[in-house]
């Protein structure tokens, strides 16, 4: 497997600095070697959150692009628990979960943004995972989507 700076480097990404959190928790937790990620949302590096409904103010395309930014912010929380990203030896789980209108029925299209991007970042082997994708009738501040994840490392 290529070093994984490079492969972020050749897909254009700069990690942001991993975001604090926002209660009365903790971003991740380390149990063995295990990595337990908490949930994400679509946070630009400036602070700008994506905001509204998937199906309804948002498409589900943007909804993708959501997913994948939230990605990312799963990445640089690894980064700041690892502190080596090429420690990681396996995407073990994501949670996805999307702000959408009742009657939307696209939910695991949306968080393949999250998905692909692994694989891609990653390869196949440590990136694929198991997952589930669901529909909520709201999440905090009205974000997108938020995505949790579960990391398998070595020591």
């Amino acid at each position: 497997m290529p070093n994984v700076y490079d492969r972020l480097a050749a897909l254009g990404i700069t990690l942001p600095k991993a975001p604090p959190p926002v209660a009365n928790f903790e971003t991740h937790r380390i149990t063995g070697q295990l990595l337990f990620l908490s949930g994400q949302g679509p946070t630009e590096p400036d602070g700008r959150q994506h905001r509204g409904k998937v199906g309804g103010t948002v498409d589900r395309h943007d909804a993708y692009r959501h997913a994948r930014l939230t990605g990312i912010n799963l990445i640089a929380v690894m980064q700041e628990a690892l502190g080596d990203l090429n420690r990681i030896t396996g995407i073990v789980k994501l949670l996805g979960m999307v702000n959408a209108v009742p009657e939307f029925e696209h939910h695991p299209a949306v968080i393949n943004g999250c998905s692909d991007l692994f694989v891609e970042l990653f390869g196949p082997e440590i990136g694929r995972h198991a997952r589930s994708a669901v529909g909520m009738g709201s999440l905090p501040g009205q974000i997108t989507v938020e995505i949790e994840a579960v990391v398998e490392f070595a020591r």
